[in-house]
């Protein structure tokens, strides 16, 4: 992968440009490039994965009387299928990169290119006789693509750091933004920056700019249609689609190796990527993450109800894998507090980003490309809130049923109604679904929580992941955002999905003979967190010291007095998901105040 920027119609000279791109190159640590003209210019830094030789950006191609040129962030899984059409219709290759392929399937179709690919990608595409510039992004938002309307100008960024980066960028956060922060984090707005006015062009999105406007729109969406396939034939085509998703994805000119969590997701990634490396004479690398001491203080609960240790073992063992193990402490989770911050530009996931910060940065080590099981869960309908009846049933964001919790931290200076700023985006959400009609009461809310788990629960995975791995400069693959996957099972109906009342039930039928069955029937358990009391005492002592200063900047959006309430505070819900709970929220806390800090925002 990569970072990619852009400035258009906004003035540059070398410093400018050295300042942006010292933000980008832990994305892309093998290489930098730049086009510039009189009012565009497209900055890129690379990560190798595809044709290391070949494929340096931006990269410029004339067709039919016009000069394209590109700055690209992603990984194309359809580029042989599509090099080969474009062939036929006359264009030359000169590299074996998919970038090339990209470029010359926009100087071709245009804007229509997009419903070509199957990949994830964020990109630019300047046309230098038309001056303007395309943009767009993959159908499930896996790669990032930010963006700024400045002083007349279009700034655009693989992440919000590089924007703030250019010379008088203002970093503002209104009550919007705290409000997003407060009521909504780790999870933002679709299309929102949270900073004002800094926007994300939204996943399935493209648009152009011709130095005067951006006119942006989508190209793709979830989409309801008759599931006329019976079980049987469903399972067929599930299993079809994701061996062949993990299998297109493995394509790579460095060394692979994937996430190993004993879970059903990974561990079916780990052993179809086994089996094809074994064909090929390779043995798979294998990585897994756990906290010193947290058999000794581990506690089941509903959300995660047993350790991941014994499954590891179980695949290790029957995949052959060459495994590594990365051991933290809690010393490491704070250790990594305010770099995870820095790397998201955001206050996040508390520890869970700290953990898979550390985690990425060891796997690095060893390879330099991975696949990981993400987003099975919002497709198959494998969380908690897909199958508690109660929960399912509630009128807002089932990850965080807390808004009144939350609203007794905001700072008596934001005026924002804080059930109706919720709602309102949770009923704008279910009113872009699509739903044939006439379908049954139970499945139209399945469909309406697919739609609100993609459009937000989602997103936040998929912005965890690709930060703290691309922090390290570790590309990571996640097969289950393939979106003919996605598009295929969003009309598939629940009875089949809960096949055998079991959670991702399909799923684990489709994948039968695969996994070993201890595996394939486990039941669900998330990302490992630590349970290790002293990492609590830990941020308990920070935010006592946060307590401390009488001019924190956190103060300019939260109420002290339910900062200090943390102290003897527990949680009947997790803050958000089914990870973040006391220890979680105080560390969220602690990153709201260095992220204002660091950030230097002013609060309006």
């Amino acid at each position: 992968m990569c970072a990619i920027a852009g400035i258009l119609g906004l003035p540059f000279d070398s410093k400018i440009l050295d300042s942006l791109l010292s933000t980008m190159t832990h994305r892309g640590p093998d290489g930098s490039g730049s086009y510039m003209e009189r009012r565009c210019c497209l900055l890129h830094t690379r990560l190798s994965i595809i044709d290391p030789a070949g494929g340096a950006q931006p990269m410029s191609l004339y067709w039919a009387g016009n000069e394209y040129v590109i700055t690209y962030n992603g990984e194309l899984y359809n580029t042989l299928e599509l090099r080969n059409a474009l062939q036929t219709l006359g264009h030359e290759f000169v590299t074996s990169s998919d970038t090339e392929v990209v470029l010359h399937a926009y100087a071709q179709w245009k804007e229509e290119c997009v419903h070509k690919f199957n990949g994830i990608f964020a990109f630019a595409v300047w046309e230098k006789r038309d001056k303007r510039l395309f943009v767009a992004r993959d159908r499930m938002g896996v790669k990032p693509f930010f963006y700024t309307v400045f002083s007349g100008g279009l700034l655009f960024s693989s992440e919000i750091k590089t924007l703030l980066s250019y010379p008088g960028v203002p970093r503002i956060l209104d009550q919007e933004g705290i409000a997003q922060v407060v009521l909504l984090g780790p999870g933002r707005v679709p299309g929102s920056g949270v900073f004002q006015n800094v926007y994300e062009l939204m996943p399935g999105c493209c648009g152009y700019y011709d130095l005067e406007n951006f006119h942006w729109w989508r190209y793709w969406k979830l989409t309801d249609r008759e599931h006329t396939d019976n079980f049987a034939e469903t399972v067929e085509n599930v299993r079809f689609l994701v061996t062949d998703a993990i299998r297109r994805q493995m394509v790579s000119d460095v060394p692979l190796g994937t996430f190993l969590s004993g879970g059903l997701d990974s561990s079916l990634i780990s052993s179809i990527c086994a089996k094809e490396l074994e064909s090929r004479g390779e043995r798979l690398n294998t990585f897994s993450v756990d906290y010193k001491d947290n058999q000794k203080y581990f506690v089941s609960e509903k959300f995660q109800p047993n350790s991941d240790n014994s499954y590891i073992a179980l695949m290790q063992e029957t995949l052959g894998c060459n495994h590594h193990w990365t051991v933290l402490t809690p010393e490491d989770l704070i250790g990594e507090l305010k770099n995870a911050t820095i790397a998201r530009d955001l206050p996040g996931m508390a520890d869970v980003d700290f953990s898979l910060l550390a985690f990425c940065r060891n796997i690095r080590k060893d390879v330099k490309m991975a696949l990981s099981g993400e987003c099975a869960d919002e497709i198959f309908g494998g969380y908690p809130w897909y199958r508690d009846p109660d929960v399912r049933s509630f009128n807002g964001f089932p990850w965080a049923q807390n808004t009144l919790q939350r609203a007794s931290f905001l700072n008596a200076d934001v005026k924002i109604d804080p059930q109706a700023f919720v709602n309102d985006h949770y009923h704008a959400t279910l009113s872009q679904c699509d739903i044939l009609s006439g379908v049954s009461p139970q499945e139209k809310r399945m469909k309406e929580m697919v739609n609100l788990n993609y459009t937000w629960f989602m997103q936040t995975l998929l912005d965890r992941k690709d930060r703290m791995s691309m922090a390290c400069g570790l590309e990571v693959r996640v097969p289950f955002c393939d979106y003919r996957i996605a598009e295929y099972l969003y009309g598939v109906p629940w009875e089949f999905k809960d096949y055998k009342n079991k959670e991702k039930g399909l799923l684990r039928c489709a994948m039968e003979g695969i996994l070993p069955e201890d595996v394939l029937w486990r039941k669900k358990s998330p990302y490992p967190k630590t349970y290790d009391p002293h990492y609590l005492e830990m941020v308990m002592g920070l935010l006592k010291q946060l307590l401390e200063q009488n001019d924190a900047p956190i103060y300019g959006m939260v109420n002290r007095e339910a900062i200090q309430k943390l102290l003897d505070m527990d949680f009947t819900w997790p803050w958000y998901g089914q990870l973040m709970k006391l220890p979680q929220t105080i560390a969220y806390m602690l990153q709201i105040n260095f992220w204002l800090e660091y950030y230097k925002i002013s609060i309006i």
